[in-house]
């Protein structure tokens, strides 16, 4: 249905203070109010305007999760969760990372082979605790990724200085009147998400494309770290810290630093759940989604734990920086 500018609540000064005036009577009435997946399979997805086209199939699913979660900064994490929590058993705590990330993908895949629409952990929730609770949710998911692909856009700039021999400083604003550390504006950064926003809005079948592309590099740099871990590494350094002062062993820290290594490499799985927000384009659903989401989330663990394995053989874990 179509809703004409003069019934907005934005179309006057006078209408949004009548809106915001009904506020606290909206909310009232629609915070605990639930939905059903009829609703949002037909009311809802009919207000959101015309249908999307359904051209994913299970690998284009398969590839969206692993590039959204691989990412340069795993190696960071990896690295400091060794040093601070796990020691070589880092291998263990990417394993339970990957179990309990896969457990919560059993549960997106349940409701997103129920459900194929585009509204993901906010649809789910709308059927199940509420508008309010799924309104929280949602707020919170757009600030997650807000920030985190700022966060990987200026960790992208800091990598491609380095690479060229640039200092990040010389395409940095810098905006006077602001606290450090939040007064500098990354000129390449901001390029940075502003393409992979135009790509992403152009079209979901070269969106796809891209992020294959990106994904395979993403693989074949892992797969790099991997090989020269195996094929240069010291298996010694599985037991035998750097300096002999510091815990030796294979599980230096015990148990305890295995689960709060587990829950810092956690972040590395972050992205799975963007592909239960892509059912709505997928050919079929009941098939492809469950291979995409809990496959992603399959080879991504294969992968991190390989990758762990030959960092912690490539240096000790008292050594790493």
């Amino acid at each position: 249905m179509e809703t004409h500018p003069r019934n907005s609540s934005f179309s006057s000064c006078s209408a949004y203070l009548r809106a915001l005036a009904h506020t606290p009577a909206r909310v009232s009435r629609r915070a605990l109010s639930v939905s059903t997946s009829y609703e949002e399979m037909s009311r809802v997805r009919a207000k959101s305007g015309s249908d999307m086209r359904k051209t994913l199939r299970w690998y284009d699913l398969v590839c969206f999760g692993i590039g959204g979660m691989v990412g340069a900064g795993v190696f960071v994490t990896t690295g400091h969760a060794s040093r601070l929590n796990a020691g070589p058993a880092i291998v263990i705590s990417y394993a339970i990372a990957g179990l309990c990330a896969l457990l919560s993908a059993f549960c997106y895949t349940e409701f997103a082979v129920d459900m194929p629409v585009a509204g993901g952990a906010f649809s789910y929730l709308r059927v199940t605790f509420g508008e309010f609770a799924a309104f929280l949710t949602g707020s919170n998911l757009i600030m997650e990724y807000v920030m985190s692909n700022a966060a990987v856009a200026r960790g992208f700039a800091s990598y491609f200085g380095t690479a060229i021999g640039v200092p990040t400083a010389k395409w940095r604003l810098k905006v006077d009147g602001l606290p450090d550390g939040f007064n500098e504006i990354d000129v390449l950064a901001v390029a940075v998400v502003l393409v992979i926003t135009f790509v992403i809005c152009y079209s979901t079948r070269e969106s796809s494309v891209v992020n294959m592309i990106l994904t395979v590099l993403h693989i074949l740099f892992i797969a790099f770290v991997i090989l020269m871990g195996f094929w240069k590494g010291d298996p010694k350094n599985f037991t035998e810290p750097g300096d002999p002062k510091n815990p030796s062993g294979f599980f230096p820290y015990g148990a305890k630093g295995v689960f709060n290594g587990a829950a810092m490499v956690y972040l590395s799985y972050i992205g799975y759940d963007a592909v239960s927000t892509m059912a709505e384009e997928v050919k079929n659903p009941v098939k492809d989604i469950p291979i995409g989401v809990s496959g992603s989330v399959i080879i991504v663990t294969v992968l991190y734990c390989l990758m762990a394995a030959s960092m912690s053989m490539l240096m000790p874990y008292d050594m790493v920086v």
